[in-house]
């Protein structure tokens, strides 16, 4: 076995441990040393699943859910590279039995693997994400399915990987956070095996990407009124930057991005190939809505006793405690391509192309016909705005920044392909915008 101490291989741009008291926390809140009696401890941002409008299906349980903090540990759990081995691999075993090291395997070939061990890292915490629900994963994700929820059944085989990926947060301001490709598994290894894109850096290093990748999206301008969606890149094991393969799987990485880097922003998305994730940072959730004015926004749309401009029945938007289950009587209902907001009727059917597409009749624009659902996410949101635009096909309705925002944002899918989507249900969004201004018919009296 030849052993290469390399200093560079220390860079801090460069990895996580699993601090055995902190493994499998879920609230991941407790207070630090640092943190005095009373204090809330310092919170580094939090997640968000896509396609949830803030509750799994099932209900939010443990470290399976559809938003999660991460707040500063009790203690650093972080690791950073040390020294890397060149091995042949009849010694990997051996090389890789000690559970107390962590350690990235590089397989080259049948007669030779590098493997990078990894040490404690004082001045960083870890959290990893995956499918798998060992201890060592703090946020358990699943399979997301276009039209939202999960995607359960034994035939529906997940595409994300059980050690997704690894998320780095520094303990002292500003507070960065960076991820990196893949997490160590229950052996706090990662193996990256002979068929997996690999390399060796030009300054010595490995570096490689897992099977179906982790992308990343930065939004340009931030989260806000003015943002714009970014460029999807692909990260590294070692948390560099590259444009995308030219297949989600596909053995050739993509082109170095020297100019980017891994450290997420708020409004940066996450896609594990499966479930994509919306990091938003403390200050961006202070611009970002409250459940308290979500709720607001409801009473007051219900106040100006909006009326269906054909049946002349009040319309209200139903409390969000009582869950997306069958339409309210009241419930108001759109049809998706003019805007035109009635209540619920049965007129209007075109049998030819099916039971949701009627003929509005205030102006005769045939298509889908859907009940209107407020986003209840307020991480989704780009602003407090109005609840005055809904997404097509699904329904749900939110301001006009953030709907617009999100229509025009590609959200990847499959091996190849990007859809924009509703992001409180996952649906795929049609139409030529995306999204429709909502009309709605005052009281007449």
């Amino acid at each position: 076995m030849v052993l290469e101490g390399n200093p560079e291989v220390g860079s801090p741009r460069t990895s996580d441990l699993q601090h055995p008291e902190n493994q499998g926390s879920c609230v991941l809140s407790s207070p630090s040393e640092d943190t005095q009696p009373g204090q809330e401890p310092i919170k580094y941002g939090e997640l968000i699943v896509l396609g949830y409008n803030g509750c799994l299906a099932s209900g939010d349980k443990g470290r399976r859910r559809s938003r999660l903090a991460l707040s500063r540990r009790p203690h650093a759990n972080g690791v950073k590279p040390d020294v890397m081995h060149h091995i042949s691999t009849p010694l990997v075993s051996k090389a890789l039995s000690n559970r107390g090291q962590h350690s990235i395997s590089y397989t080259l070939s049948r007669s030779h693997s590098v493997i990078v061990e990894y040490t404690h890292d004082s001045d960083t915490d870890m959290f990893q994400i995956g499918r798998s629900t060992e201890n060592m994963i703090d946020f358990v994700v699943t399979d997301t399915s276009p039209g939202g929820g999960a995607a359960e059944g034994p035939s529906a085989q997940s595409t994300i990987s059980r050690y997704a990926c690894r998320i780095l947060c520094d303990r002292r301001p500003p507070y960065t956070t960076r991820i990196y490709a893949a997490g160590f598994d229950a052996s706090s290894n990662i193996f990256l095996g002979e068929r997996a894109a690999k390399w060796r850096t030009p300054d010595g290093l490995m570096d490689g990407l897992t099977t179906n990748g982790v992308l990343v999206m930065h939004p340009a301008g931030g989260f806000s009124e003015d943002s714009a969606p970014g460029v999807w890149r692909e990260i590294s094991v070692c948390g560099n930057v590259y444009t995308l393969r030219d297949s989600r799987s596909a053995q050739q990485r993509g082109k170095l991005v020297e100019n980017e880097s891994n450290v997420l922003q708020d409004g940066s998305l996450i896609d594990l190939c499966g479930a994509t994730l919306l990091w938003r940072t403390p200050a961006g959730l202070l611009r970002a809505p409250t459940l308290k004015q979500l709720e607001a926004q409801r009473q007051e749309a219900n106040a100006a006793r909006p009326q269906c401009p054909v049946g002349l029945s009040t319309l209200a938007f139903p409390s969000p405690a009582r869950g997306r289950t069958a339409p309210d009587k009241q419930q108001p209902w759109v049809y998706v391509r003019c805007g035109h907001v009635h209540g619920y009727h049965g007129w209007g059917c075109r049998r030819e192309r099916g039971r949701q597409e009627r003929e509005c009749p205030l102006c005769r624009l045939v298509g889908p016909y859907v009940p209107l659902w407020l986003g209840q996410e307020a991480g989704l949101c780009l602003d407090p705005g109005p609840p005055s635009h809904a997404f097509a096909p699904c329904g749900h309705v939110c301001s006009e920044k953030t709907a617009r925002y999100w229509a025009q944002t590609p959200l990847p899918h499959g091996t190849h392909a990007f859809h924009a989507a509703c992001p409180f249900c996952g649906a795929w969004l049609t139409g030529e915008h995306g999204c429709v201004r909502l009309i709605f018919q005052g009281p007449l009296d």
